[in-house]
């Protein structure tokens, strides 16, 4: 049997991932989709979200790829209509809505899985294997991309609950509370936001896990190639990297993994195996540590950015 999905948002993340990784995916197919702006010419498109679920009772699931501001109402509108309901990153605008949400689904007896796509990359699980048997000694993570080529025009990003330049690094805390035994902590965070702007364009965090200190950077400014890189010392002296957002792994410049992009259809897959078994799949370690730095951090104000100039 294949289970039926409704798509809620058809922008760029949903075609260049999500749609290639549902027609990928063994047990599940497309059956609607629900956007504003966009539609696709072989599947039912609806305006909206209640348009849809009204139209198709034979939806399974609803899969939200909209921004975070709005999703909590989705969501509870979605579990409400006895569907399973698939969370984009970051879940929700804030940990108190995705609790409710957690609440909602677990009256309703419905799976919610709130989605942390660098997790599945291909050379992750291979850098948390052999870290398993390690102690780190440090961890540095560089997160560093240019905002004008990842979300052009996008101006949901600046604004409350957009995250900013927590929408790619969320991406790196995920892999990192993955790679660890321990929990994760913040200890400090300095978030750089433009003149004219709410949301962060870089940060800097300090963490730790256990006794393993931790540090982050985070930038949207970067010019050249991205840098998404996690960088492990350990006691025994050895040093690894995880690259490319999780696609690569070395140990003192051997490499051990790499593989393809196929994280989202890893997503779709596991979704697939909650509903059949019941359960849920809520982890929010790497949201609290985002909720934590916008807490605790000291807050600069730097000159404004030019975000609509596309390299």
């Amino acid at each position: 049997m294949s289970l039926a999905i409704g798509l809620v948002g058809l922008g760029a993340i949903a075609k260049a991932q999500h749609l290639p990784a549902i027609a990928a995916t063994e047990g599940v197919h497309l059956a609607a989709i629900a956007s504003r702006n966009a539609a696709l010419p072989d599947v039912p498109s609806h305006h909206g979200l209640t348009e849809m679920l009204a139209a198709h009772p034979e939806l399974d699931i609803v899969s939200l790829c909209t921004p975070p501001q709005g999703r909590f109402e989705q969501g509870m509108e979605v579990l409400h209509a006895g569907r399973h309901l698939m969370l984009e990153k970051p879940p929700a605008m804030s940990l108190s809505e995705i609790e409710t949400l957690r609440e909602t689904a677990a009256q309703a007896g419905r799976t919610i899985f709130a989605t942390w796509h660098s997790r599945e990359a291909a050379a992750v699980e291979a850098a948390r294997t052999w870290l398993l048997e390690r102690k780190a000694k440090h961890i540095t993570i560089a997160w560093r991309e240019d905002v004008r080529k990842w979300h052009p025009g996008q101006e949901w990003i600046w604004q409350p609950g957009g995250l900013g330049v927590f929408d790619p690094g969320i991406n790196a805390l995920s892999i990192l509370t993955r790679l660890l035994r321990d929990p994760v902590h913040l200890r400090s965070a300095t978030l750089s936001i433009p003149e004219g702007r709410q949301t962060p364009i870089a940060a800097e965090l300090t963490l730790c896990a256990g006794d393993t200190p931790v540090t982050a950077q985070f930038d949207w400014r970067e010019t050249g190639d991205e840098l998404w890189r996690i960088t492990i010392e350990t006691d025994e002296g050895d040093l690894a990297q995880l690259d490319k957002g999780g696609a690569e792994f070395s140990v003192n410049g051997v490499q051990i993994c790499s593989g393809d992009n196929h994280e989202y259809a890893r997503l779709y897959a596991r979704m697939r195996d909650l509903v059949a078994q019941g359960q849920s799949d809520l982890d929010l370690a790497p949201l609290r540590l985002v909720a934590d730095a916008f807490m605790t951090a000291r807050f600069s104000t730097v000159a404004p950015f030019d975000t609509e100039a596309a390299q």
